[in-house]
């Protein structure tokens, strides 16, 4: 049996090198993604189709980027990673970011498990 900290890990390693199949090897099929940004609910996904397609498009939107995991926490059937990320954006956003913008961010994931796969991801900025 895997150990959480290492299911992480490879979960962070593939998000970095744009792996989607390796990203949602630990998956379940019902996981559940919640984006949160400055208490606000930005996305939610239902389900592994969902959860795949949207990282699939989401790899378009850098040429470059990368999670650093700080610390790790764990609690009965979640584990808490704080996490530095760097991108940089491959295109022009509606929201006046440009190609070539660098984002620097703090924050942190919530990874829930049950039967030792990940059952839900909480990305909070």
């Amino acid at each position: 049996m895997k150990n959480r900290e290492e299911i992480i890990k490879n979960y962070i390693d593939a998000y970095n090198s744009f792996d989607v199949s390796k990203m949602i090897m630990d998956f379940s099929d019902e996981i559940v993604f919640e984006n949160i940004q400055n208490t606000e609910v930005t996305m939610t996904l239902n389900g592994l189709d969902e959860f795949k397609a949207q990282a699939e498009t989401a790899k378009s939107y850098f040429s470059e980027r990368r999670q650093t995991i700080k610390s790790f926490r764990h609690e009965a059937e979640k584990s808490e990673i704080e996490i530095e990320y760097y991108g940089v954006l491959a295109m022009d956003f509606p929201n006046g970011m440009k190609e070539k913008d660098e984002i620097n961010l703090n924050g942190k994931s919530i990874f829930e498990f049950k039967n030792n796969k990940i059952i839900r991801l909480t990305d909070i900025s």
